[in-house]
């Protein structure tokens, strides 16, 4: 018997609110509405109350200092005033950005913005799993580069990237060091300092929280401290202007409570989900191939590619039942195969066969179930359907 509703496979696009989380988020809808920024009564008084006390949730969750947390909008925001901050504060001597092949479509387009201030972009690659190349990293990384941007866990493909190695590299090279964080937060252990992070970009909605409020982790002791790319009132260190949204990041400091204090990511039970889908598929399904490595691997992702079968294909013909992807969220609607896959050395025709299924804190195994049984049902009818044209 099928689930009384869709079932969602996209947890890495975003992540269902926790109860608890809109619970907490409530009365500052209406009842505590106050102007967070307004000194001058009670009413501001409770609401920056409330947003200092989630500003302590989320540094503690990733070992800063709560002076160290700018709320942005989200992880796009991050990322970009993490970019073109440090940009826009370098000397004229650091006239160059590292990114690995595998960024976030932010992050790329934020560095190759940078051009505008003179920077040149060098991309360094990754192997057949996904990993950056260190020794590229290593030969590249001088006197001449201003920050080095590689992500903790890739979007994906879900490859978790050696973060604290670049980040002794880039401290020896007096280079800033950003890592988007987003899908890392939440089941890694992160402690920013141990791993040298001088940016650091979070976003609440990957977490069980509300949508529309992350983060940039900003270090005291970073070499070059970025400078603002929104203007105005001077809110938030002066680095970011504008009025803090109190019920997101109250949504926020509330999400990040929840893993700190009762670990609800149970990542266990994540991976027995994701460990549960891939083998059923590799069982019942022929042709079917993962794409990166499974030891260095977020614990809910799950890219594979079904051979001869398109991807946009097989998900129209999973609606409205399944919820999946073929990659990034935020490059939906985009024709070209993903930056992704291509790096790691796919082909064009190999990237629109692949897939992005990943489980989160609620997937139920009779989910999984279900989904299986679609995707075999799905896959033989494509099939069968190609074999006769």
């Amino acid at each position: 018997m099928p689930p009384a509703a869709p079932v969602y496979l996209d947890y890495q696009a975003t992540t269902p609110a926790d109860p608890r989380v809109v619970q907490a988020m409530q009365p500052y809808w209406s009842s505590i509405f106050g102007n967070p920024h307004s000194a001058d009564h009670a009413f501001g008084w409770k609401a920056d109350e409330a947003v200092e006390a989630a500003r302590a949730e989320v540094a503690g969750l990733i070992g800063a200092d709560p002076d160290e947390i700018v709320f942005t909008s989200g992880a796009t925001e991050a990322n970009n005033l993490a970019l073109l901050g440090i940009a826009r504060a370098s000397p004229p001597t650091r006239r160059r950005i590292i990114v690995s092949a595998i960024e976030h479509k932010c992050v790329l387009a934020a560095a190759h913005a940078a051009a505008e201030y003179g920077f040149e972009v060098i991309t360094a690659p990754v192997d057949a799993d996904g990993i950056v190349d260190l020794g590229f990293i290593r030969k590249t990384l001088d006197e001449r580069v201003a920050l080095v941007s590689l992500m903790m866990v890739n979007n994906e493909i879900g490859t978790i990237q050696p973060t604290k190695e670049v980040g002794l590299m880039c401290k020896s090279a007096g280079a800033v060091f950003h890592t988007d964080a987003v899908q890392a937060i939440g089941f890694r252990e992160i402690d920013v300092e141990d791993q040298m992070i001088d940016l650091m970009s979070i976003s609440a909605h990957k977490i069980y929280g509300p949508k529309g409020i992350g983060g940039l982790f900003v270090s005291r002791s970073s070499s070059i401290r970025p400078k603002p790319i929104i203007h105005g009132g001077g809110q938030e260190q002066g680095l970011r202007s504008g009025t803090l949204a109190t019920p997101l990041c109250v949504g926020f400091g509330e999400a990040c409570r929840i893993i700190r204090e009762q670990d609800a990511t149970n990542t266990d039970q994540i991976i027995e989900n994701r460990n549960y889908l891939m083998r059923e598929l590799e069982k019942t399904v022929p042709g079917t191939i993962v794409n990166g490595t499974m030891s260095f691997r977020h614990p809910g992702n799950l890219n594979i590619r079904f051979n001869g079968i398109e991807a946009e294909l097989l998900l129209n013909g999973l609606q409205p039942h399944i919820g999946a992807s073929t990659g990034s969220a935020c490059s939906s609607g985009q024709i070209e195969p993903s930056h992704v896959l291509r790096a790691i050395g796919l082909s064009a025709a190999d990237s629109a066969c692949s897939v992005r299924f990943s489980v989160g804190r609620f997937t139920t195994r009779s989910e999984i179930d279900f989904a299986l049984s679609m995707i075999r049902d799905t896959v033989q009818r494509l099939r069968l359907f190609a074999a006769i044209i």
